[in-house]
This record gives structure tokens, C-alpha cells and sequence, in this order.
């Protein structure tokens, strides 16, 4: 099974991702299932909008698409409350970008958020690669201070601050990495050599519409690893963290 562990559908700024475009390259791809979060625009600022697109693209996907769950925690309560419509409607997992969000991920606003998601049995996917606010050293400090919560390191900093990636993962044992833009013979492969990350850490996702899914895709099928560990960065790890959400 194929899963991809992060899409954003809806009108962004330099993209555009609809549920039935997506559903057509997942089919010519071979992708089983993808966890979708929002636009932009609801990421930052309508919230509600974007968790109710998410909702609905799941809902009329027949279990094919995952709904992500976002919530400025600028807006606090009434953050919580929206984060609990969304996992009333259907949401698995809490998705952050802490650029568009307009906060430092060390400075405790997410924390109410963090809570809530653990709560839910969710995991967290954070957007990396961005400095100052988004980057995979200070997502790693954050990930250590909540092991009970699984993080995954969106981007793995791609692509200025991929040499934080591992240094990242050696850090925080809950963190994993997402495997969009990386070249397996460098980054990829680097994760894998390194005693204490592995095939196990790591996350299969094409980050559409923002890169070339079938190269996502094509990459990690001519990675040539064993093809158990292939299976677990293609689908097993992100199963385990959904738990009993998939």
C-alpha cells in the first residue's frame, strides 16, 4: 500500500490542487490513500473553511483521502473548539505551518494545540525548511519535549536545511521524516546509514501540487533498498502513526 502523507487541495498562492485531480493522479500513480490538509489561505487565517473542504474531500472519497485538521493557535480557545469539529468531522491528525501561521515553534503558543492532539491519538505534521520560525533543529527541541506525540518533520527542511535533517531525527526519537524532495542518493540514503533513524523513521509523501507527484512517486520505487524497508517508508510507518484512525 501506497499512502501519501501530505497534500494540500484547494487555491494556494503559486498552486492549485481540486479532490477529483488529485483522486486521478493518485489512480495513474498507484497511490492507495493520502492525508490532505488545506489551502493557504485556511491554513492561515479560515480555518473552519479549509477543515470543512477537508472533511467533505474525505468524506465523498469512499476511505481514499484523510482529512488534517488546522487551527491557528494565535486564535486561542476558540483554536481548541475549531480542532474539535474537525475531529468531530472526521479529522486524523493536526497539520502546522508555523510560517504561514505567524509563530516561533519554541514559544509555547502551540503548546494548548500539542495537548489537544495528543488527546486525540493524533500525530502532528510540521512544515520545514523555512527560517527563521520552521526549521528541523528547533521542531526536533519541540518534538523532545512531548515524546508521547509523533511529529513529522514535513520536508525534512528541504531544501537549504536538509544537513539538519539527521542531526533532527537523532535528537527527538518521536520525530520521523518526510521523504518530499529528497534524492535517495544523498539525503534518503543518509537517513538509512545513520545507526538510530532508519527505514522506520521515515515517511513517504509527494507534497502536491508544489512538486511533480510521479517523480515522488518513481523515487522511492528505484530507491534500491530492500523492499520491506521500501514497504514501511511507502505505507507501514504512516499506518502505525494514523493507529486507529486508518
Amino acid at each position: 500500500m501506497i499512502i501519501d502523507a501530505h497534500v494540500r487541495i484547494g487555491d494556494s498562492r503559486e498552486a492549485s490542487l481540486k479532490p477529483a485531480g488529485l483522486l486521478a493522479t493518485m489512480d495513474a500513480l498507484g497511490i492507495d490513500r493520502a492525508l490532505v490538509a488545506p489551502s493557504e489561505r485556511c491554513i492561515a487565517y479560515d480555518n473552519r473553511e479549509g477543515n470543512a473542504d477537508t472533511a467533505q474531500a474525505a468524506a465523498e472519497s469512499d476511505g481514499r483521502l484523510l482529512a488534517y485538521a488546522v487551527a491557528n493557535p494565535w486564535r486561542g480557545r476558540a483554536a481548541l473548539d475549531e480542532l474539535d469539529r474537525a475531529r468531530d468531522a472526521g479529522a486524523v491528525a493536526l497539520a502546522v505551518d508555523s510560517v504561514l501561521q505567524g509563530f516561533d515553534l519554541l514559544d509555547g503558543l502551540l503548546d494548548p494545540l500539542l495537548d489537544f492532539a495528543a488527546g486525540a491519538g493524533w500525530f502532528v505534521y510540521v512544515r520545514t525548511g523555512t527560517p527563521p520560525t520552521a526549521l528541523p533543529l528547533p521542531l526536533a527541541s519541540l518534538a523532545r519535549r512531548r515524546p508521547e506525540l509523533p511529529v513529522l518533520m514535513g520536508k525534512s527542511g528541504a531544501t537549504d536545511f536538509w544537513i539538519d535533517a539527521i542531526p533532527a531525527l537523532l535528537h527527538a526519537p518521536n520525530l520521523y521524516g518526510d521523504t518530499s524532495y529528497a534524492p535517495w542518493d544523498t539525503v534518503l540514503s543518509g537517513f538509512l546509514a545513520e545507526p538510530g533513524i532508519g527505514a522506520e523513521r521515515l515517511v513517504f509523501s509527494t507534497d502536491s501540487p508544489y512538486t511533480v507527484p510521479l517523480a515522488e512517486v518513481d523515487r522511492i520505487r528505484d530507491w534500491p533498498v530492500e523492499p520491506d524497508q521500501k514497504a514501511a517508508v511507502f505505507g507501514g510507518n504512516i499506518t502505525k502513526l494514523l493507529g486507529h484512525h486508518r
